[in-house]
């Protein structure tokens, strides 16, 4: 019989974990605590290495058809006025904007649409408790039902709570003093194809980005130390958003406005998942739930996709299951260190608080988007850290992802 597998989350790193378990001959199972698939999400990037485990799926191309259409990045003034523009096309290579940009959503579908013909998915559940074994795991799921896989993968977020049942209080977040609001809002006549990015005082940010979807993505950002406010209601967490936003200026009002009616309200105060280790016996931690970079890193949904891929080889590669997380981690934790090497102080950079830091960072951006040094500039938006050896890998052909 083959091993059985358990999967927990159906989402970027999970999805590429199964399908490639399953392709890989294994008993897939996930378990996804929300009652459905999970569409939604805000706006991410696959560069460099990410890329090539889709172009081993067969799924590069769809990605690129099924991206948002952003065609770049403008900082603005309070008036709309172009401040900065980088065009990614004109770079030759990913800036701020990279060339595969898609919605969470979208990604994580076209994921999980190939990976069901390869895994069971089970929503609407959660793990309540585990028990190792010699031989096997035993999981209590929160249904009540009991099963017996041969090993876990936790693909969870940044909060994972079946991450805590095994790994009790060995997070040792970095808090990155940002604190960042998501949501969709109405598309209007000059919303077009370009990320445009306003800064205010006080640290203030907000950012409006295209979909493919008839709709805008909003963003709001606060830089300052964090206070607990994760923790806080929706509600709450709403109301503090209109309070230190009403006098922002530029499409404040509209974006707040627009804010009370979404039902896609993401709020998130931005910290790293630092673990010492990703296994322990037969658990092993992926994606956000080993090392969530932050959006800060640009590279998070990149590490999803190569670290389900990496880690679903190492286990095909080897049947020692011990053996098989230790080579994952030798391959992963490089590129994930560089990765979170962010420094604190770039929230505070790109998010001044005062109306000379504004000035400043405007000039900075300004002169890095002329043409003599753009190509500088765009190594510092998509500096990548080199990713694992992929030729150790399978590189399937392109109809395996059909």
């Amino acid at each position: 019989m083959p091993p059985r597998i358990l999967i927990t989350g159906a989402s970027v790193a999970g999805n590429t974990a199964a399908w490639w378990l399953g392709h890989y001959g294994f008993d897939v199972t996930v378990v996804e605590r929300a009652p459905a698939f999970r569409d939604g999400g805000q706006n991410i990037d696959i560069r460099g290495v990410g890329r090539e485990v889709l172009r081993r799926m067969g799924l590069e191309q769809t990605a690129l058809d099924r991206g948002t259409g952003e065609e770049g990045t403008v900082w603005i003034d309070e008036q709309g006025a172009d401040v900065a523009r980088f065009i990614t096309e004109d770079l030759g290579s990913d800036g701020p904007t990279a060339e595969m940009e898609i919605l969470r959503g979208d990604l994580a579908r076209l994921l999980y649409e190939p990976a069901r013909n390869r895994a069971t998915f089970r929503f609407g559940d959660r793990v309540a408790g585990i028990e190792e074994g010699a031989e096997a795991v035993s999981v209590t799921f929160s249904s009540g039902q009991i099963e017996r896989y041969d090993a876990i993968v936790i693909a969870e977020g940044v909060g994972s709570s079946t991450r805590e049942l095994v790994f009790p209080q060995e997070n040792d977040p970095r808090w990155m003093d940002l604190t960042i609001a998501y949501f969709t809002i109405p598309r209007q006549a000059d919303d077009d194809r370009m990320w445009r990015w306003y800064n205010a005082t006080d640290g203030r940010s907000i950012s409006l980005r295209p979909d493919r979807h008839g709709t805008t993505r909003a963003m709001l950002s606060l830089q300052q130390p964090p206070n607990g406010e994760q923790d806080w209601s929706v509600e709450q967490q709403k109301a503090y958003m209109r309070q230190r936003f009403t006098d922002a200026g530029w499409q404040a009002q509209r974006v707040l406005a627009a804010m009370d009616d979404t039902d896609d309200f993401y709020f998130d105060v931005l910290r790293q998942v630092r673990m010492k280790r990703w296994s322990k016996g037969r658990v092993v931690l992926t994606g956000d739930a080993a090392w969530c970079a932050t959006p800060l890193a640009g590279i998070g949904a990149t590490l999803a996709v190569t670290g389900g891929y990496v880690l679903a080889s190492e286990l095909q590669r080897s049947s020692d299951i011990g053996q098989a997380f230790s080579a994952y981690e030798d391959a992963m934790r490089p590129m994930v260190e560089k990765g979170q090497g962010v420094p604190k102080i770039a929230p505070r950079m790109m998010n001044p608080h005062s109306r000379l830091g504004i000035n400043l960072l405007h000039n900075a951006l300004n002169i890095a988007s002329k043409p003599i040094i753009r190509g500088l500039a765009t190594k510092l938006f998509a500096s990548e850290p080199d990713g694992p050896d992929l030729s150790h890998y399978d590189a399937s052909s392109p109809s395996s992802g059909n």
